[in-house]
């Protein structure tokens, strides 16, 4: 027998796994079900349903005719549980590194051990060069580690926006991530960058995160 699990502030950092659960417990359910279901809002469950179908654990299995009225009869999704959900347990397993390596450092040393994963991850490259050149080589490099990464020309500077987060599974519980994207981000600019948008929903409902130089 199933129990559903009532979800009071899906800011928590499991608040996506209870999700995962109902849908593993009731495959086909739509945005507006789970919301009902877990007893939360339909816009808080569409934010970590994007999320969900970002890194694969989740996925649209179907549609369903809306009713008369709502959303002017248009189909709506049904959701389920992705391959990724059952793939392997890389999640858990850089979660558990994350926190056994950082927990072990002083606050103080944090940012270096930050910074010092972002290189290894993608070495600073050589100085010089236009912006525009060097801002095209970063987003190469980005996307070659899946961030889906284009970049804006603005009058307060270029803005480097992130349509995939590559670690979304253990985002929440390892927001400092973000920052180790920004130092990577200065490492292929040779410049500062600050982060103005974090997992927010663009025009299609899909999470972002952006950066401006």
């Amino acid at each position: 027998m199933y129990h559903l699990i009532y979800i009071t502030d899906m800011t928590k950092p499991n608040a996506r796994q209870q999700i995962l659960v109902h849908l593993q417990a009731h495959p086909g359910a739509t945005a507006a079900e789970l919301a009902r279901a877990l007893g939360v809002s339909a816009a808080n469950v569409r934010r970590h349903l994007s999320i969900l179908l970002s890194d694969g654990r989740a996925r649209v299995i179907g549609e369903r005719q809306g009713q008369a009225g709502q959303m002017r009869g248009r189909p709506v999704q049904l959701y389920g549980t992705g391959e990724a959900l059952t793939a392997d347990n890389l999640p858990g397993l850089a979660d558990a590194a994350l926190s056994a390596w950082l927990d072990a450092l002083p606050d103080a040393q944090r940012a270096a051990a930050l910074q010092a994963l972002a290189a290894r991850l993608v070495p600073a490259m050589p100085a010089g060069g236009s912006l525009p050149r060097r801002l095209a080589q970063a987003i190469e490099q980005l996307n070659r580690l899946h961030y889906r990464a284009h970049w804006e020309a603005h009058a307060g500077g270029p803005r480097l926006i992130f349509e995939s987060c590559p670690y979304a599974a253990i985002i929440g519980q390892h927001p400092e991530l973000c920052r180790m994207d920004r130092f990577l981000l200065q490492g292929l600019l040779g410049m500062d960058v600050s982060q103005t948008a974090r997992l927010e929903l663009n025009a299609r409902g899909l999470p972002f995160c952006m950066f401006v130089g």
